[in-house]
């Protein structure tokens, strides 16, 4: 990987929000395909346990410059995970199909962060991520 390549892969750092070790669901195919295209990946969910490399956690990484949170939560679970994405200080959030919530939306915008409905599967494939 190129030094130019991987610093955008470092620029893109993602934590997912929901991650199911269950390969079926979209969280598990996004983990699989934000790997695969060498962008540096978290994931939070409630039961541990391990996708493409990537451990599945209970408490956010203590790392900074998280750019995007893929979210795979639906709106009535959100909550929860509120303060997680504030403290993680993305630059973006991606509500994913099924995960739209207005309300906590217009939250996030007063914060200061950006906010989009986009599935990131489509976003990596049409290299618009």
């Amino acid at each position: 990987m190129s030094i130019a390549i991987h610093h955008l892969c470092i620029m893109k750092k993602t934590v997912v929000i929901g991650a199911s070790t269950n390969p079926d669901r979209y969280s598990n195919k996004a983990i699989r395909a934000l790997v695969a295209n060498g962008i540096e990946t978290y994931a939070l969910g409630l039961k541990s346990g391990e996708v493409a490399g990537v451990a599945i956690t209970h408490s956010p990484p203590s790392t900074d410059g998280i750019n995007t949170v893929s979210l795979y939560v639906g709106p009535s679970n959100q909550e929860a995970w509120v303060d997680t994405i504030l403290a993680l200080n993305p630059n973006r959030i991606l509500f994913n199909p099924g995960t739209e919530n207005p309300e906590l939306e217009l939250f996030f915008k007063e914060k200061g962060i950006k906010t989009e409905h986009a599935c990131t599967l489509v976003l990596l494939s049409t290299h618009q991520y």
